[in-house]
């Protein structure tokens, strides 16, 4: 279900290890909706688009070495903070294994920036998809419930943010954006 944008510099990577870094980033993102990444139906629905930028720029200068910027794309519901986290990690440890260095050595030009797509704002075969629609077509009603529960567990969080922020507002506190999330059951 991802998708993904990929900003890659042109001949960033040898094209061997750019075909590597694209399966891996098509299975670490359908591992982080918590689908198999061997099932071919939920695979052939997870698109990277690589888009090459003319140049890249560091503080004003041309860069110097590759900078990477994944965006990925999901349906609202599917992250939660620990699944961005460890998707962050594994793409920039994907990215590299590509280049073939440490990712500690290259964490500082690869960018990700995990993204929910608001439900009722994912549009395909010219309808709107929404989480729970789209999780039964890979697996029923089991994973229709998945969906839901997914969706329902993220708005609980954002309701539980907003009520801090707004407590934190209204008092004249300085957290008036504090996350307050904690109060909110995620059940």
């Amino acid at each position: 279900m991802p998708m993904i944008d990929a900003y890659l510099p042109q001949g960033a990577l040898p094209p061997e290890a750019e075909a590597q870094l694209m399966r891996d980033l098509t299975d670490i993102l359908i591992q982080h909706e918590g689908l198999d990444p061997r099932n071919p139906r939920v695979r052939d629905v997870t698109w990277i688009f690589v888009h090459r930028p003319a140049a890249v720029y560091r503080a004003g200068e041309p860069a110097t070495a590759p900078i990477y910027r994944i965006v990925p794309s999901v349906p609202e519901g599917q992250y939660t903070d620990a699944a961005r986290a460890g998707l962050v990690k594994e793409v920039t440890a994907a990215v590299a294994r590509a280049e073939g260095v440490p990712a500690d050595v290259i964490g500082k030009r690869v960018w990700v920036f995990p993204t929910e797509v608001n439900d009722g704002c994912w549009g395909a075969r010219g309808a709107v998809r929404r989480l729970p629609d789209i999780m039964e077509s890979f697996g029923g009603a089991t994973l229709r419930e998945l969906g839901e529960r997914r969706l329902a567990a993220k708005r609980r969080v954002d309701a539980g943010r907003l009520i801090g922020a707004l407590a934190g507002a209204l008092a004249g506190g300085e957290d008036g954006g504090a996350d307050h999330s904690e109060n909110v059951k995620a059940s």
